[in-house]
C-alpha cells in the first residue's frame, strides 16, 4: 500500500507556494528558505544561518501558516517585535505580541486570543516565555511550532550573549516532539556548534547560506579627522539614505547636527532618547528618500529597509559579526551599496576599555579581545577584504574585485623574514601560547611568564628587538587575516600555524605585510594639525580648548617657557574631550606625566571645572 508521505509532501510543496503567494506576495522561494520551511513541516528541528535581507523570517511563518495550532516566536527587542507583528497585520496574518511595551488589558486581550486559537503566531521576549507560569499555560495551548530569532544570543562562544536567551536551552524538553526552527545571520562554526548543542541537544539540520554580500563595496581608512573624512564620504552619496553607527550616545547626536549643519538630512537615534522621538527619527529614515540616521548599534536589527545605499563607521565595531550585521543593512535590494569604517589607535584603546569593564569572566573578555583582534586583522590585511571577512566565517572567496584593497592595492613589504620569526616562535614555544608572549619571547622582554617557561633560552629568543609591540601585533594579525596562522577564540587565544605557515617557514611561500596601519595620518604643518585637532572636538570641547590655551601661555610665560613645553595641542585637545575631573583622571590625558600631574593638575582641573559649570553658578 503507497504511503501518506508522498502526498502530505505535494500537499505541503502546494500550500507554501499558495501562501508565498497570496500572503506574502513573492512569486518564488529565496535560497535556502524552502530547505528550512520542509525540514520544520516533516517536525524537524533546524538552525537557520542566513545574510541579513535573505528573508529568514518566511522561513517559520509560511510553515506556521500550513500547520495547525500556535507557533510561539521568540524575539529580543521590543520594537523588532512589533515590527514584525504589524507587517503581519498588513499581510491578514493573525499574529499578536505580548511584551512590557503593551499594558496588561492589551496582553491580556492578546493572550485570549491565542488560547481561542484565533492567533496563529505569537511573539514573546525570552524572559517572559521562559516564566513558569506562561510555560504551564502554554503546555495546555497547540503549540506546533517554536521560532527563536537572533539565535545567536543564546551562545557564550558568541560576542553577543544574553543570558536571559540560555533559559531557552529546556524548550526541546518541555515540549517534546514541537520542531524548532533557530534563526541569525551571524554566526561562526564555533557559536553554531554552540547553539545547536543548546537547543536541539545537537539533533537539528543546519542550513548555512554563503555570507557573501557581493554588492557591498567594503572600504576601510584610518581615522586622522573624522569630520572631513564623514563629510567627503557623504558627499559622494548625497542623497542616499545610508546609516553612520557611532561608538557613543553622545556622538551620535553630535554627528547628526554636524551633518545638518552641512544640509544633510540627518537624524539621531539612541536608546537614550526620548521614544517619541526616537520613533519619528525611525519613520522618517524609513518614509523619506535621501536620510542619513546616526545611531548607536540599537538601531538596525529587524529594520526592512532596501534601499540603504551605505553604512558608514565612524568608529570601529566591537568584532566581526557586529561589523557584519550592521554593513548588511545596506543594498538589501541587490544594487551597489557601500560599507565605509573609519579605525584609529584610540578607536582600539576605547574598546579594550569597554571589554575589560563587561560585567563578565576572564573566559569571555580574553575571546572578545581575541575578537577585536579578527576585526583588526581585517582592518589591516593587504589581501581582498572580502576574502578575510568571509574567511573568519569558514567562507573561502576569490578576490572581489568590490573592496578598496582589490580597487586601489596597498603599498606592501616584504615580510617573510618577519613571518618566519613569528613563526619560529610559536613552533619553539609549543603552538599553545597567544600574541603577548610570542611578542615578549621576539622582543627578548625578561618577564615572569617568559622565565618560567624557559623561553629566554630559545633560539628565537630577541631576534625581533627591532620591532615595537605594536608593530610585531600589526604583523601577527596581518598573519592571522592572511591565513598563515590560526587564531582559537575558543580557547585561549593560542596561535597556531597552518599548512600555509609551515609553509613559511619552510621558505615555501612569502609574506608581504603593510607598514602603514597604524601611522596615523594628519594634515600637513602646524595649522593643518590645529584644524584636525580641532576638527574632532564638539563646540563645546572646542570653546573649552581655546581657555585651555589661554591658560598654558599664562603658564609658559610664568616659568620663561615656550608654551608647548607645559602641554602640547594634542594633550590640550584630549584635556577638552576628557574633562577629568580629579587627579586621577587628569593623569589619563595624554602627556601627563608624574611630574606634571603634580604641577598642573590644580589650574587646569580648575579651568575645565569653571567651564563646565552651568551658567549663572557661583
Amino acid at each position: 500500500m503507497p504511503t501518506a508521505e508522498p502526498h502530505r509532501a505535494e500537499s505541503d510543496r502546494n500550500a507554501k507556494r499558495q501562501i508565498l503567494k497570496q500572503v506574502f506576495g513573492f512569486d518564488d522561494f529565496r535560497p535556502g528558505q524552502e530547505q528550512a520551511m520542509d525540514a520544520l513541516l516533516a517536525g524537524r528541528s533546524v538552525l537557520t544561518v542566513m545574510p541579513t535581507g535573505s528573508g529568514k523570517s518566511l522561513c517559520f511563518q509560511v510553515p506556521a501558516l500550513i500547520r495547525e495550532g500556535l507557533t510561539i516566536v521568540v524575539s529580543p527587542l521590543v520594537a523588532l517585535m512589533q515590527d514584525q507583528v504589524a507587517a503581519l497585520h498588513l499581510a491578514g496574518v493573525a499574529a499578536d505580541a505580548i511584551n512590557s511595551s503593551r499594558d496588561r488589558a492589551d496582553n491580556v486581550a492578546a493572550w485570549q486570543r491565542a488560547a481561542s486559537g484565533e492567533t496563529r503566531l505569537l511573539y514573546m521576549a525570552p524572559e517572559r516565555l521562559m516564566t513558569e507560569r506562561m510555560l504551564t499555560a502554554l503546555g495546555r495551548l497547540n503549540v506546533n511550532l517554536i521560532a527563536i530569532d537572533e539565535a545567536h544570543c543564546i551562545s557564550q562562544w558568541g560576542p553577543s550573549f544574553r543570558p536571559e536567551y540560555q533559559d531557552l536551552s529546556r524548550l526541546h524538553e518541555i515540549f517534546p516532539g514541537v520542531p524548532i526552527a533557530a534563526l541569525t545571520a551571524t554566526a561562526d562554526e564555533v557559536t553554531r556548534q554552540d547553539i545547536s548543542a543548546q537547543l536541539f541537544a545537537g539533533s537539528a539540520e543546519t542550513i548555512v547560506l554563503g555570507f557573501d554580500r557581493p554588492n557591498i563595496k567594503l572600504t576601510v581608512e584610518m581615522k586622522a579627522s573624522w569630520k572631513p573624512q564623514l563629510l567627503a564620504f557623504i558627499e559622494r552619496h548625497r542623497g542616499a539614505s545610508g546609516i553612520v553607527y557611532c561608538l557613543s550616545r553622545k556622538k551620535t547626536e553630535e554627528v547628526a547636527a554636524f551633518l545638518a549643519d552641512n544640509g544633510v538630512m540627518a537624524r539621531a537615534y539612541h536608546a537614550g532618547m526620548d521614544k517619541s522621538v526616537r520613533d519619528a527619527n525611525q519613520n522618517l529614515f524609513m518614509t523619506e528618500p535621501g536620510v542619513v540616521i546616526v545611531a548607536t548599534i540599537a538601531f538596525g536589527m529587524g529594520i526592512d529597509k532596501s534601499d540603504v545605499r551605505f553604512v558608514f563607521h565612524a568608529d570601529l565595531p566591537g568584532s566581526p559579526e557586529a561589523y557584519y550585521q550592521e554593513i548588511g543593512r545596506a543594498g538589501r535590494d541587490g544594487q551597489p551599496a557601500e560599507a565605509h569604517m573609519l579605525y584609529g589607535l584610540g578607536d582600539i584603546r576605547m574598546r579594550r576599555v569597554f571589554i575589560e569593564q563587561e560585567a563578565a569572566g576572564d573566559e569571555r573578555k580574553r575571546r572578545e579581545h581575541q575578537r577585536l583582534d579578527a576585526l583588526l586583522g581585517y582592518c589591516e590585511s593587504p589581501a581582498c577584504r572580502r576574502g578575510v571577512l568571509l574567511d573568519y566565517f569558514g567562507e573561502h572567496s576569490e578576490p572581489c574585485g568590490n573592496c578598496d584593497i582589490c580597487l586601489d592595492p596597498v603599498d606592501m613589504t616584504d615580510g617573510t623574514g618577519e613571518g618566519q620569526k613569528v613563526l619560529s616562535a610559536i613552533h619553539q614555544t609549543g603552538n599553545r601560547f597567544g600574541a603577548v608572549q610570542i611578542i615578549d619571547v621576539l622582543r627578548g622582554q625578561m618577564t615572569a611568564k617568559v622565565t618560567e617557561a624557559g623561553h629566554d633560552r630559545l633560539a628565537v629568543f630577541a631576534t625581533g628587538a627591532e620591532h615595537k609591540k605594536e608593530q610585531w601585533r600589526s604583523i601577527i594579525r596581518q598573519l592571522v587575516a592572511a591565513g598563515f596562522l590560526h587564531l582559537d577564540v575558543k580557547g585561549y587565544g593560542g596561535l597556531e600555524m597552518t599548512a600555509k605557515g609551515q609553509a613559511l617557514l619552510r621558505g615555501e611561500e612569502d609574506f608581504q605585510y603593510r607598514q602603514d596601519t597604524m601611522r596615523r595620518a594628519a594634515p600637513s604643518g602646524r595649522k593643518g594639525r590645529q584644524k584636525a585637532l580641532v576638527a574632532e572636538l564638539s563646540t563645546t570641547e572646542a570653546a573649552l580648548l581655546d581657555h585651555l590655551k589661554a591658560l598654558r601661555l599664562r603658564l609658559a610665560k610664568e616659568r620663561g617657557v615656550p608654551a608647548f613645553v607645559v602641554f602640547s595641542d594634542k594633550s590640550l585637545a584630549d584635556m577638552a574631550q576628557r574633562q577629568p575631573q580629579t587627579d586621577a583622571e587628569f593623569a589619563e590625558v595624554n602627556g601627563v606625566g608624574d611630574a606634571k600631574l603634580k604641577e598642573f593638575a590644580a589650574p587646569f582641573l580648575a579651568a575645565i571645572a569653571a567651564q563646565s559649570a552651568p551658567a549663572g553658578d557661583d
